[in-house]
Order: structure tokens, then C-alpha cells, then sequence
């Protein structure tokens, strides 16, 4: 079950789109990528992403699952496990946090009112920032494959980031934003209830969550391990092969290592 980057598609996992050995499905976050923004606007909550993690879940008859989850979607991905915690088999995560994500932005050592009122103002420029940012993404890598480069560092699936960059190009970004800010309310999550094997990943080039603060969270949840990798926020486009390997080791600590 893929708990995605808010705004993310499918094609940033480029193992798992290729099949990878599992049956993995996904959504579209609300008012993203085709999905209708919610009635009320106020519902983009964390806990409303988690209940469509719950409604896709159902919907592809997936009784218990391994989630994978990027930025965003780790702490989504906990917080529909704290309330059903018997439907998860394990937590694959990579740079993000349960909960209290905006706590995390920048280099560790600031405090974190300090360090989330930077990720609050960040998350409020992209609404300027994204479109051009976006804009220029997409045919940026398309020109390095035309080229013929095999990997523009540190993105090594250009294919797949094309497709992400695509994707992204289409996005909304006022509305991004205020998803992005609804998100980062969200306060950190008690882990005590977790019972079932984590993998947390974090990029040692991050600076949207840092790899400190990963590592940190760590050591308060029981069976946990933390993996550093060279890269940044995009450890999913940068270390694909890394992280399906990861998510391979999971499967099989949680004892479902088959599709």
C-alpha cells in the first residue's frame, strides 16, 4: 500500500511500477493528480489522507498490507496505522516522520519553533515558487535523455522522473500549498502502539526532513531500523534500487514476503 508524497504518482516507484514481486496500488491525493477537491475544503487533513489510504485499501480487498510511505505519507501511513494497527504489516518510510513533519525542516540544531516557521513559510512559497520551479523540471530532464545521459546526480531513473516531473507541472499550487500547510499541523504521533517492523530511510542531502530527526524517531519505536542514504527529499527517484531492497527486507521481517 503506497502512502505517497503528497501529490506524488505512481511513477516514483520505478520498481514497483515494473512489478517488483508485489501487488501494490495507491491514490490520488484530494483536488491532485485527477482527484476532486473535497466538499469541505477544510478536509485535507492528515487523518482524512489516511482514511482514503483506508477506502483504497478496501477497495483493492487488501486486508492487511505493508505501507510505503514518502515524506507526507510516512505520517499518514502511521496515523492510519495507530488506528488500525491490526491492518498493518509493516511501515517502510522514507524522509518523513510520524508526525510533526515541519519540526524537522532544515539542518538540526535550530529550535523547532524556529525550524518549523521556516517550513510553514517554505510551504506557503511554493504557491509562487512551484509552477516555474515544475515548469522547468520537466523538460530539464528530458533534455539529459536526449543527450543521452544516464543519470543527472543525484536523479538516476530519468524515465520515471520525467514522469513525476509531468505530473507535477499539473498541480494547482495554491491549492498544494494549503494541503501542504493542512499536513504539517498535524502533531507528532505516540508510537507506543506499534507492534509490527519499521524501516525509516533518511537522505543525508535532505533538507525537507531531516536524516537526524528520522534516526531520532527511531530509537523510540520497539523492532525499528533506520537506514541513511546519500541524497535528498527524492530518495525514491535517487535510490530505487536501494530502497526496493529495503522494502524486500521488510517483507520479509513482517512474514509477508510474496505479492
Amino acid at each position: 500500500m503506497i502512502s505517497n508524497g503528497l501529490g506524488a504518482p505512481p511513477a516514483a516507484w520505478p520498481r514497483l511500477a515494473e512489478g517488483g514481486g508485489f501487488s501494490a496500488v495507491s491514490w490520488s491525493h484530494r483536488g491532485l493528480g485527477g482527484s476532486e477537491r473535497p466538499d469541505d475544503p477544510a478536509r485535507i487533513s492528515v487523518v482524512d489522507h489516511a482514511a482514503d489510504l483506508e477506502a483504497t485499501m478496501d477497495e483493492a480487498g487488501f486486508e492487511r498490507a505493508v505501507l510505503l510511505g514518502w515524506s507526507i505519507g510516512v505520517d499518514v501511513a502511521f496515523e492510519f496505522a495507530r488506528a488500525h494497527p491490526g491492518r498493518v504489516a509493516g511501515i517502510l518510510g522514507i524522509g518523513g516522520l510520524p508526525g510533526g513533519s515541519f519540526r524537522a525542516f532544515g539542518p538540526p540544531g535550530q529550535p523547532a519553533a524556529v525550524r518549523e516557521g521556516l517550513a510553514r513559510s517554505a510551504a506557503w512559497l511554493l504557491r509562487l515558487m512551484g509552477p516555474p520551479a515544475a515548469a522547468l523540471a520537466y523538460p530539464t530532464v528530458n533534455v539529459a535523455r536526449a543527450l543521452g545521459v544516464d543519470h543527472v546526480a543525484p536523479v538516476p531513473d530519468l524515465a520515471a522522473s520525467a514522469q513525476v516531473a509531468r505530473q507535477f507541472a499539473t498541480h494547482p499550487w495554491t491549492w498544494y500549498s494549503e494541503l501542504l500547510l493542512a499536513a504539517g499541523n498535524h502533531p507528532p504521533i505516540d508510537t507506543g502502539f506499534v507492534s509490527f517492523p519499521v524501516t525509516l530511510v533518511g537522505g543525508t542531502l535532505d533538507i525537507a526532513v531531516a536524516a537526524a530527526d528520522i534516526h531520532a524517531v527511531t530509537t523510540t519505536i520497539p523492532r525499528a531500523r533506520f537506514v541513511p542514504l546519500v541524497g535528498t527529499h527524492f530518495l525514491p527517484l535517487e535510490q530505487p534500487d536501494r530502497l526496493h531492497q529495503e522494502l524486500l527486507a521488510l517483507a520479509e521481517r513482517a512474514g509477508s514476503s510474496g505479492p
